[in-house]
């Protein structure tokens, strides 16, 4: 576990791994929301690489299905904007804890000039009127933005934003505000297009006053740490001056102690410093934006030599799905679906032993397991890019 005192990375490597569901599938009985709190929200952008992420976490037998009806008919798991301001799952019950911890996040400045942006009045403003056009409701987001202009007025429906070669109305600068505010969540498509509803009630947990950031840091510590403040605020897209006083507030208070990570200052929750001794052991392969890849830090480690250059995309993890051998990137792959077969490609940048070989095609059958296919497994080039 330590070597003189000093956190080792195949110790955290395999905490990590081990509280993620990634050293062994969860327990049968164990529930999607269960597993998304474990992760720290599910990316879900792309809803089958969420559906992916969750279910290939969870006991043997589980499908996308399964995450489907916990999205869509118990709704123990809410799609909505999470942290970054990028689209999740995150469990229903803990709902109140995120929306009171991300709207205490100081926001950045805006990427947008000023004849683009909202005012906070008028960001407001658009945040009420989609709480109210949706109360009871599932709009479309045309629809949606007809009733948000008709509430406030013309200025939030002038198509000014850049996006995706694009330009959107103005209103939608802060939909992801929106959803912290607990006023917007997506809703049941209606045939190819989202809709958008308020969130689903819940008689889960409540957020005292002035203990929201703290919980929500110690959860994120127990889930990826340690952790500095700088990758805490990475994780966060939150200023790394304010997450450093942050931890020095929770450090003062007792709730998080300062541990050594291969000669690095870093953070635990306090009194959770038990890590494994031996390094973290298997073959998986995670989808797009999978928060193991995202969240777990220093990237260089998770990321080492070639897996660098070939996993990233300027630095930034979750572009490509990726092949992790015992708790580090070594490869990645693309899976092709053609009715009920899909062929899962994998572009390995070194070499396995038969056992990883082995654990490998078995990896390759779950995921096709639990997109509902049968699975085909090819080992080569992966010739497609981010995003794919």
């Amino acid at each position: 576990m330590t070597t003189n005192g000093t956190l080792t990375w195949d110790a955290v490597c395999a905490r990590r791994a081990e509280r993620q569901f990634l050293t062994g599938a969860a327990a049968p009985d164990v529930p999607p929301a269960e597993v998304a709190t474990a992760m720290r929200g599910a990316h879900a952008q792309v809803l089958s690489a969420a559906e992916l992420s969750v279910g290939l976490r969870m006991g043997a037998g589980a499908t996308r299905s399964d995450v489907r009806a916990a999205l869509l008919d118990d709704r123990s798991l809410v799609k909505t904007y999470g942290p970054r301001g990028t689209v999740h799952l995150l469990p229903t019950r803990e709902l109140p804890l995120w929306w009171a911890a991300l709207t205490a996040v100081p926001a950045g400045p805006s990427p947008f000039p000023p004849g683009v942006r909202l005012t906070e009045e008028q960001a407001g403003q658009v945040v009420a009127a989609i709480g109210e056009a949706l109360d009871g409701r599932c709009l479309t987001l045309d629809e949606l933005g007809e009733e948000v202009v008709a509430r406030t007025g013309p200025w939030a429906g002038d198509r000014v934003m850049p996006a995706f070669q694009d330009l959107w109305p103005r209103w939608r600068q802060v939909m992801h505000r929106a959803g912290w505010a607990g006023s917007l969540c997506f809703g049941p498509d209606r045939g190819r297009k989202a809709t958008y509803t308020r969130p689903p009630r819940t008689d889960g947990e409540t957020v005292a006053p002035g203990n929201a950031l703290p919980s929500f840091v110690l959860r994120h510590l127990r889930a990826y740490g340690p952790l500095t403040p700088a990758q805490f605020a990475r994780w966060l897209a939150a200023p790394a001056g304010w997450a450093t006083a942050l931890f020095g507030e929770l450090a003062a208070a007792g709730r998080i102690e300062e541990v050594d990570f291969e000669g690095t200052r870093a953070w635990v929750a306090a009194g959770d410093t038990e890590f494994p001794d031996g390094p973290p052991r298997g073959v998986r392969l995670l989808p797009y934006f999978d928060a193991f890849a995202v969240a777990a830090q220093p990237r260089e480690r998770l990321f080492p030599g070639p897996a660098s250059g070939r996993a990233l995309a300027g630095g930034q993890a979750g572009n490509f799905p990726v092949l992790l051998v015992d708790g580090v990137v070594a490869g990645v792959w693309h899976q092709r679906r053609r009715s009920r077969r899909t062929t899962v490609t994998v572009e390995v940048l070194r070499s396995l032993t038969a056992r990883q070989e082995r654990e490998l095609g078995e990896q390759a059958e779950r995921v096709g397991e639990v997109l509902e296919a049968t699975a085909e497994l090819v080992l080569g080039k992966v010739t497609v890019g981010p995003h794919a």
